[in-house]
C-alpha cells in the first residue's frame, strides 16, 4: 500500500542561490504539467525576476532534501491618488505535481504571507481562484477599492491580504513589474479567459 507524505514532514525556508535549478524545475513542472511551453515560460519568468532587484522573498518546501515546492514574492505597486504605494506579489506559487494534495501549497501560501509581513509590504496580491485563496486568508481586492492591473484579469482574481490597518486612501489599480509584460503574464487570454469568466459568472 503507497503511503503518502504527509506536510508536517516538509520543510519550509527560505530559498538560497544553491537553490536556484531545483526552483525553475519546480516552476516548469507544476505549470507546465498540461502545457510544456507555459511552464517553460512561467520559468523564464521567474529566473529573470531573480536576476534583478524585483525579488522581495521567495520560500521552498524540502521533502527528504528535495525542493518539492515553492513560493516567491516581488514587487507591485498600487496606483494611488495620494502616492504610489510599494505592495507586494506572490507568484508564482509551485508544487511539484507528484506532490501536490498534501497541503504543501497551503503552507506556502502562510509562508509568503508571513515574508511579506516581514519586508514591510501593506498588502500582498495575487490572481487566483478566489475559492481557494479566499480558504487561506485572501479577500477580493475590490472590497477595498484595489483594480486588477488589466481587463484580462477577471475582478474576482485579483486577490489581497492586507499586512495591517490600510489608510482609506490607500485604493487604485495594482501595477505589475514590465517583466510580467514581457512573458506575457498579466492575466489570461482567450479561450481560458472566456472559460474562466464563465465559472466565475462573469458575463
Amino acid at each position: 500500500m503507497d503511503s503518502v507524505t504527509p506536510v508536517t514532514d516538509v520543510e519550509i525556508r527560505p530559498a538560497g542561490p544553491h537553490d536556484a535549478d531545483a526552483v525553475l524545475a519546480v516552476v516548469s513542472a507544476a505549470f507546465g504539467a498540461d502545457d510544456a511551453a507555459r511552464g517553460a515560460q512561467v520559468a523564464d519568468l521567474w529566473a529573470e525576476v531573480r536576476s534583478g532587484d524585483l525579488l522581495l522573498a521567495e520560500r521552498v518546501a524540502v521533502l527528504v532534501g528535495e525542493v518539492v515546492g515553492h513560493v516567491g514574492i516581488s514587487h507591485c505597486w498600487v496606483d494611488a491618488r495620494r502616492e504610489l504605494v510599494d505592495a507586494g506579489m506572490l507568484s508564482p506559487l509551485s508544487v511539484a505535481p507528484a506532490h501536490q494534495g498534501r497541503g504543501i501549497g497551503t503552507a506556502l501560501v502562510a509562508a509568503a504571507i508571513d515574508a511579506a509581513r516581514g519586508v514591510g509590504r501593506p498588502a500582498l496580491f495575487l490572481e487566483g481562484s478566489p475559492a481557494y485563496y479566499g480558504a487561506r486568508g485572501f479577500e477580493p481586492g475590490a472590497r477595498h477599492g484595489f483594480e486588477p492591473p488589466s481587463l484580462r484579469v477577471p475582478a474576482p482574481a485579483l486577490q489581497v491580504v492586507l499586512l495591517g490597518e490600510r489608510p482609506d486612501w490607500l485604493s487604485g489599480r495594482v501595477v505589475y513589474p514590465d517583466v510580467w509584460w514581457r512573458h506575457d503574464s498579466t492575466g489570461l487570454r482567450d479561450p481560458d479567459l472566456a472559460e474562466v469568466e464563465k465559472a466565475l459568472g462573469i458575463t
